[in-house]
């Protein structure tokens, strides 16, 4: 980046009282290398640094933007939400109208419980997988990322993939072993796994699409072989759908693909992009949720006022007929320029897409595994990184994360970033 003095400025400001200078932990540019700009505001599609400069963003806070930023509806319901309350720690009748917006679209989702982030409401489905079976085993899939609590930091992409630490320091290896390991993509992994642990696996959890390292998509008879497997098992089938919730279609991925699981997890774009997230199912199991079973979740600042407000703001907006017909456009739009603009400079390059989220992989091999994405050459996309940014347009700083498309981006915003990545590959 040519002109970021405030941005380093700020940087070494914020290391010395922010571990790593950061509040999470991709955003420090390790993968990458390089300052991190500091983002001053967005508008639609374009975020600006805190030195003036201009970017076409193509991570939208990592997936919830789907309407761009500051969109007025969302930033309206904002306001006057926050005229008569931030928090009160006592119902309201917004949380009400947000839960019956998400439990009509969702297919699995009878009944929910609005909570603060994806990492509470993995940690929360997973809880109640294990109280409505009685067993403690869960089965995760190496290279998902479902937030960083204990049992699911174990093998995980997303920005533990991009620190190179599969396994978070402070998980006790008793409570790590609770969490078994199969593949993605890979049905005989899990078949494995659950005759070696026979009545022992409450749970297997999966992104639906992966989302965390890089987009993978679920290949042919995947998802319906999870849902036939755990039902055999008896254990329940969880999606976390914290990125494909409402991005891959309006009932998430299990709508796009007609796989209902027993519990899904929300996050992101049902807050508008505040602060949310939520984990709802089946009725029965998540009659085991405190008040009214045993297994206890609580939190103050679940269903928060602004975050609902913003989050029905947001469903509403999507809810409008076109919506995915538009994302979908634009992304397909996405992958051709990046296609063309790869071939044309001789990169060899992976480019999977679902919907409007993509990820472009330095490798020609498939990437359908996480073994495929941890073969790419991330060398290679640090510096694509860069010379996309050099020329205005901002993805994710890690080749284990997705980049996005938005109802904000336009067919010219889409050619722009075409023709800056055809510059970082070919250097001109």
């Amino acid at each position: 980046m040519a002109n970021n003095p405030r941005s380093e400025a700020l940087f070494e400001r914020a290391q010395r009282v922010i571990p790593g200078g950061v509040n999470s932990p991709v955003r420090s540019f390790g993968a990458v290398g390089g300052t991190p700009p500091f983002i001053a505001r967005g508008a639609g599609a374009r975020i600006w640094d805190v030195d003036g400069n201009e970017y076409v963003d193509f991570l939208g806070s990592w997936g919830p933007l789907v309407l761009g930023h500051a969109y007025p509806a969302v930033v309206e319901a904002v306001q006057r939400a926050a005229a008569d309350g931030t928090s009160f720690g006592a119902p309201t009748e917004r949380e009400v109208h947000l839960a019956e917006l998400v439990a009509a679209a969702v297919p699995s989702i009878e009944m929910l419980r609005l909570v603060s982030s994806g990492t509470e409401a993995v940690m929360s489905a997973v809880r109640i997988a294990r109280a409505y079976t009685g067993r403690s085993k869960v089965v995760k899939f190496n290279g998902c990322y479902h937030g960083h609590a204990d049992g699911m930091l174990v093998k995980a992409g997303s920005g533990a993939a991009t620190l190179g630490v599969p396994t978070s320091a402070g998980v006790p290896e008793a409570y790590a072993a609770e969490t078994l390991v199969a593949e993605y993509n890979d049905l005989d992994s899990v078949v494995a796994l659950l005759d070696a642990h026979i009545n022992q696996v409450a749970a297997v959890i999966v992104e639906p699409v992966a989302g965390n390292m890089g987009v993978v998509p679920p290949e042919e008879g995947f998802l319906e072989g999870l849902r036939r497997l755990t039902g055999e098992a008896g254990a329940l089938l969880i999606f976390d759908e914290v990125i494909t919730g409402f991005r891959v279609a309006y009932g998430g991925a299990q709508a796009r693909y007609g796989v209902t699981p027993d519990l899904t997890c929300l996050g992101k774009i049902i807050g508008g992009g505040l602060p949310v997230g939520a984990f709802g199912g089946r009725a029965d199991v998540m009659a085991m949720v405190a008040p009214l079973g045993p297994a206890y979740q609580a939190g103050t600042l679940s269903g928060n006022p602004l975050a609902v407000a913003a989050g029905t703001a947001c469903l509403e907006a999507l809810a409008e007929p076109g919506t995915y017909e538009a994302l979908d456009a634009l992304g397909a739009q996405a992958e051709a320029g990046l296609r063309a603009a790869a071939e044309a400079a001789g990169t060899p390059m992976t480019l999977n897409r679902v919907g409007s989220m993509f990820t472009a992989f330095f490798t020609e091999e498939p990437v359908r595994t996480w073994a495929d994405a941890a073969g790419a050459d991330t060398e290679r996309y640090a510096a694509f990184f860069h010379g996309l940014l050099e020329r205005g347009v901002y993805v994710a700083p890690s080749q284990f994360e997705a980049a996005f498309v938005s109802l904000a981006h336009t067919p010219e915003d889409v050619a722009f970033a075409a023709r800056a990545a055809a510059g970082a590959l070919g250097g001109g």
